[in-house]
């Protein structure tokens, strides 16, 4: 089933249909995306970052969780699929992908999808509309990034800190410093790097086409990236997508201003783990936000991204770590058929 979750846009499939085939899935997911080829002209996938995404789902194997969703990103210039990370935008499909393909039993009028996030061990709640207990995409719910309005998906992760390194702030303190440049580094629904606009020599509100079209400045971040990678005990991270970087800088119009990075290139609207690692290190505090948050941190942040604005919420516990992260997001399914591979492709 080819979805739309939140602003990036995928390719889902069940576990077992995957597994039937017997094909290493680090050959067979890029042959039907297109990969390597960055129009990805060959295959189904999208030619961007965002567009290149593999949702694998079936029944969990982990007790309090209704389903398992692994995910793939499939890079466009090789065949090779990157297991590091989640995406929390292709995330928001995985609840109505779920019921649809029965793996959930639909509810009337809500349906509570309970998922393990494979990649990083999170587990997260989203609420489903089913009334009359058929999945419907039809609503009033419109996000900052997508041009038409839809059923609503409420998203509350938890048990989302320390997914990859194992500690939330990977290097034992809210801000560091690599070749000049101060960074907070935060584990918390993806492995990133934070650091100010600023330190870059930018204003913040630059355009994605922009910042993409300055080489010195891509290359400056991603030595800056692999740096910090050292720092936080990921090691040599070259050809990795994580950690993600984001550059923050002061709004007028919401809490803080982002620019996320995919890593090398800038997302158009904003991921969803980036904004919840983005709100756990503003309520946290002691990072490099507390100088360009122009909000108090106690309730939802508010993020300013090129495509609009979204808006997360982060509960901490006694202890002062994360407990919940929530949000409201937006699916649509887009096509449900069948899709064909280039044995060949494969072969070579």
């Amino acid at each position: 089933m080819l979805m739309r979750g939140g602003t990036s846009k995928g390719m889902y499939f069940l576990r077992s249909d995957l597994d039937a085939t017997g094909l290493d899935l680090d050959l067979l997911l890029p042959t039907l995306m297109g990969s390597p080829d960055r129009r990805q002209i060959d295959g189904v996938g999208g030619g961007s970052t965002t567009t290149s995404k593999v949702a694998i789902v079936g029944p969990s194997s982990r007790p309090g969780c209704d389903i398992d969703y692994l995910f793939g990103q499939v890079d466009l210039d090789s065949m090779r699929v990157d297991w590091t990370p989640t995406c929390g935008n292709l995330l928001v499909g995985v609840g109505p992908y779920a019921v649809e393909r029965g793996l959930v039993p639909a509810g009337d009028p809500l349906t509570t999808v309970r998922v393990n996030l494979v990649n990083t061990g999170a587990r997260v709640e989203l609420v489903v509309r089913t009334p009359g207990g058929e999945v419907t995409y039809q609503g009033e719910q419109s996000i900052a990034g997508v041009p038409r309005s839809s059923a609503p998906v409420d998203v509350t992760f938890t048990d989302f800190a320390g997914g990859t390194t194992g500690a939330l702030l990977p290097t034992g303190r809210g801000t560091n410093e690599v070749g000049g440049i101060e960074y907070t580094a935060v584990d918390a629904a993806v492995c990133a790097v934070i650091a100010r606009a600023d330190a870059f020599g930018l204003v913040g509100d630059e355009s994605p086409a922009e910042l993409d079209a300055d080489r010195h400045l891509c290359d400056a971040i991603e030595a800056m990236r692999l740096q910090a990678a050292l720092q936080m005990g990921m090691g040599d991270v070259r050809g990795r997508v994580l950690p993600k970087v984001m550059l923050v800088s002061s709004s007028q119009s919401a809490g803080v201003r982002s620019r996320y990075f995919v890593p090398t290139t800038c997302h158009p609207a904003h991921a969803v783990s980036g904004a919840v690692a983005l709100a756990t290190a503003a309520r946290v505090g002691g990072t490099v936000l507390d100088s360009v948050l122009s909000v108090a941190t106690a309730g939802p942040l508010t993020i300013e991204h090129p495509a609009g604005i979204m808006e997360v919420a982060v509960d901490l516990g006694p202890d002062g770590r994360p407990t919940a992260a929530s949000l409201r997001r937006t699916a649509r399914k887009l096509f449900d058929g069948n899709v064909f591979a280039d044995p060949t492709a494969m072969a070579s």
